[in-house]
């Protein structure tokens, strides 16, 4: 998963590329810095006019985050409430203050507190659903950013075309110079409509899957909690927290039985 962004628009250029070559097409043909200018100049610029300066300086973390998204583990989740299920069925919810710290990911964290601090289930409950809402919300604004160069992009680079045949039908008189600078004139066109369908849009969907699949664990995070709370046998809390993975997630390391003693260690911290 880590790597499947980059080796997919890897494999795009690639067949672009190959298909041009066999087509005939020479390589330095598609190197032109006006055309490259206009079209990544122009579309960072209009981006920047329809989103915030705070927006547009994540794009690096973004490009980061889709290129090298971080390992959300639902089995080893599933295992860390289980245990704590068992824990808090054993010695009490207050036993579970003390394994707190060892728990990385914020959102369980902020759960296990809010039962431990005796919260009502429906406003612990409410509490977390805002804070899943504000994730989304969070998440989307990133997204969009490279939905907007997406859009952005093509009408730049066909901008950049009209532009180059300007200047093609200013040199008429010079019938050998129509051919090259026609075909320079479209290499503008070709860098918005490639940029954005191999690079923006793919990043774009990227940022939406990693936050549907954070959306995902954080429900069932939720769910662990509060039958945590509700003082759920650790069987029931386990089989209800199964029902959120796939087969293939429950058979790949075993079913998690709740285990006696301290609970295992944390899982994964989640993605931003």
């Amino acid at each position: 998963m880590k790597a499947n962004t980059a080796i997919g628009i890897g494999c795009a250029f690639f067949g672009l590329l190959m298909g041009a070559m066999m087509d005939g097409t020479q390589v330095p043909a598609f190197f032109n810095i006006p055309a490259l200018l206009i079209v990544c100049v122009g579309t960072a610029g209009v981006t920047l006019a329809g989103t915030s300066m705070a927006q547009f300086k994540q794009i690096p973390k973004l490009y980061k985050l889709s290129f090298s998204p971080p390992e959300l583990n639902a089995l080893e989740r599933v295992r860390l409430l289980v245990n704590f299920a068992e824990m808090a069925r054993r010695e009490g919810l207050l036993a579970l203050d003390d394994e707190l710290a060892q728990v990385d990911d914020e959102f369980t964290r902020k759960g296990l507190q809010l039962v431990v601090d005796g919260t009502d289930p429906e406003l612990v409950r409410e509490i977390l659903e805002i804070e899943m809402d504000a994730m989304a919300m969070r998440h989307a604004a990133g997204a969009s950013v490279f939905e907007k160069a997406g859009g952005f992009a093509p009408t730049l680079g066909i901008t950049g075309t009209v532009m180059g045949l300007v200047h093609v039908l200013e040199n008429l008189s010079r019938p050998a110079t129509l051919g090259p600078s026609i075909s320079s004139a479209f290499i503008a066109t070709l860098y918005g409509v490639g940029s954005a369908n191999v690079v923006y849009l793919p990043v774009a969907n990227k940022l939406k899957y990693l936050s549907n699949l954070e959306a995902e664990m954080r429900m069932m995070t939720l769910e662990g909690i509060l039958a945590i709370q509700a003082g759920d046998n650790p069987r029931i809390v386990e089989s209800k927290l199964l029902s959120y993975l796939s087969p293939e997630e429950r058979a790949a390391d075993g079913a998690p039985a709740a285990a006696s003693g301290a609970s295992e260690p944390a899982a994964a911290p989640a993605a931003a």
